[in-house]
């Protein structure tokens, strides 16, 4: 779903997806573009933040609030290219941001990464690494999955990513600085609360599991060394 009310530029994105594959639709307002997504869940949302009904700001915000279109995965295309505005999107639950002028080229592949993040293709080739199990908690990193206790826990690839790397260093200390910048790829000197937003999202998807994301008072999270070192 592209949201996006310049028309000539709308145009431009759609045809190159459709030539990249990609079946799309357009919207160029909010109301319309939120009426669309609950009707039937797109893959994907291209959203501008600036429209003549509202914010894409809102519109992420309504489609990370409801259960229906939580999961779909928000890449924010803009020309508010401040860090501070991209911080804002990061923390409503975009999965990428992109500034206006952009490479279309590079638009396209990085809506390729996304959806293939999202639902990559099956791989049954052995590997000792490509699933990882932690106590009650178990990651399937070729096919982007969480169980606890056997049940599936749906995750944001943003959620997934950051998930996996606190396990990967398990029971080491992750500054905030170090998760925004591995995890989202951003420097930034702003104080945000980023992570703490995710950190939280993520604890209350993993129930019982969320215990072992421990807080670090003044300097970030770590990941418990071993399943009976929870967080009370």
């Amino acid at each position: 779903m592209i949201v996006e009310d310049e028309p000539d530029l709308a145009r431009l994105v759609e045809f190159n997806l459709q030539q990249a594959g990609f079946a799309t639709e357009v919207h160029g307002r909010c109301s319309d573009a939120l009426s669309a997504a609950m009707e039937r869940p797109p893959s994907l949302v291209l959203l501008d933040l600036m429209l003549p009904d509202g914010s894409g700001v809102d519109v992420c915000r309504a489609l990370k609030n409801d259960p229906r279109t939580r999961s779909v995965p928000v890449m924010m295309v803009t020309a508010r290219g401040e860090e501070v505005d991209r911080i804002v999107g990061f923390e409503l639950g975009a999965d990428d941001y992109v500034v206006k002028p952009f490479s279309v080229r590079e638009l396209v592949l990085r809506v390729r990464a996304i959806l293939r993040r999202a639902s990559p293709e099956r791989d049954d080739t052995d590997s000792s690494d490509a699933s990882v199990t932690f106590g009650i908690l178990r990651l399937d990193r070729r096919a982007y999955r969480v169980f606890v206790e056997s049940r599936e826990v749906v995750l944001t690839a943003l959620e997934f990513r950051l998930l996996d790397t606190l396990l990967e260093r398990k029971n080491r200390v992750q500054s905030r600085e170090t998760l925004l910048e591995d995890v989202w790829g951003i420097r930034s000197s702003v104080e945000t609360r980023t992570v703490d937003t995710h950190i939280k999202r993520l604890r209350e998807k993993l129930g019982p599991a969320g215990a072992y994301v421990h807080t670090v008072r003044g300097v970030g999270y770590r990941f418990a060394e071993s399943p009976e070192d929870l967080e009370v």
